[in-house]
C-alpha cells in the first residue's frame, strides 16, 4: 500500500466488476472516497501517480484520471504541481445559501412564471451520470422549464435528479421554485460546483427566449451536493444576457 511514490489501498479494488453496467471510474472513485472519508487514507496523504495506479488495477490512464478528477471536483483531493495528488488537509466545505432563479425573481420584486417543457424519468446519459455519481443508464428525473420574469422569457432551466428524488410533480414546478420544493422535502443543498460561460443559442433556445436563433446566451452548469457530499442535482441553465447577469464576490486566500 505505501510506496515511495505515494499510497494506494490495494485491498479495496480486488473485486472490481469489469463486465457489469457500473462504470469502472465510478467504482474506483466511490471506493477511494470511502477510504478517504473513513480516514483509511489520512489527510495530507499523497496518492500514487495515475500511471502507477492504472498498472496496479489494470485500467487505462483516462479511466484512472476520471476517477481521481471526480474526487478533486468534490474537494476531497487536490492536485499540486511538483507534489502530485493529495488528500486535502481536513475537508473544506463552504456552507452557502443557494437560491434558485424563482427565489431571485421574487426577492427582486419581479413576478416569476414557469412553463414545464419536459418532466420525465429517463436513463442517465454519460455526462449526467458522471455529475450525479450514478451508473450510466440509471433512471433519473429529467425536467426542462422556461422561466419568465413579468411575462418576458429570461431562462431555460434543465435539471436531472437521482431517482429517489423523483417525486417532484409538474404542478409543483409550475407554482414553486425548485429549491423551495427540495427544502419542503427536507433536502438541503449545502455546496455547489458551478461553471458559467457564454455561447450562441442553438436548437429551440432562440425561439423559447425570444431572441435571434443564434443569439448570445449565458450558460451555467451546476452540480449541487447535500451535507453528506451526495450529488442531489445537475443543471444546465441558459439565460438571456440582456435580462439576467451573475454577480460574484472574490475573496483572497
Amino acid at each position: 500500500m505505501a510506496t515511495t511514490d505515494g499510497v494506494w489501498p490495494d485491498h479495496l479494488f480486488h473485486d472490481l466488476d469489469r463486465t457489469g453496467p457500473i462504470p469502472l471510474y465510478f467504482q474506483v472513485s466511490s471506493r477511494l472516497e470511502a477510504a478517504i472519508r473513513s480516514g483509511e487514507i489520512p489527510p495530507g496523504a499523497r496518492l500514487e501517480n495515475e500511471i502507477a495506479i492504472g498498472e496496479r488495477l489494470g485500467l487505462s490512464r483516462p479511466t484512472v484520471r476520471r476517477a481521481i478528477q471526480e474526487l478533486v471536483d468534490r474537494g476531497l483531493l487536490v492536485r499540486r504541481r511538483g507534489i502530485g495528488t493529495q488528500v486535502v488537509q481536513g475537508q473544506v466545505t463552504r456552507q452557502v445559501e443557494l437560491t434558485s432563479l424563482f427565489d431571485d425573481l421574487q426577492t427582486s420584486k419581479h413576478s416569476p412564471g414557469t412553463t414545464v417543457l419536459v418532466h420525465e424519468l429517463s436513463p442517465a446519459p454519460e455526462n449526467v451520470a458522471g455529475h450525479l455519481s450514478v451508473p450510466v443508464g440509471a433512471e433519473v428525473l429529467h425536467i426542462r422549464r422556461r422561466r419568465t420574469s413579468d411575462g418576458s422569457p429570461v431562462a431555460i432551466l434543465e435539471n436531472w435528479f437521482p431517482a429517489d428524488i423523483a417525486e417532484i410533480t409538474r404542478e409543483q414546478l409550475e407554482d414553486q421554485g425548485l429549491y423551495q420544493i427540495l427544502r419542503s422535502r427536507g433536502v438541503t443543498i449545502r455546496v455547489a460546483k458551478q461553471r458559467i460561460g457564454a455561447r450562441r443559442a442553438h436548437d429551440d433556445e432562440g425561439k423559447l427566449l425570444d431572441i435571434d436563433r443564434d443569439g448570445p446566451v449565458l450558460q451555467m452548469e451546476r452540480t449541487s451536493f447535500d451535507g453528506a457530499g451526495r450529488a442531489i442535482e445537475f443543471g444546465v441553465h441558459i439565460y438571456r444576457p440582456d435580462l439576467y447577469s451573475f454577480e460574484t464576490t472574490l475573496v483572497a486566500k
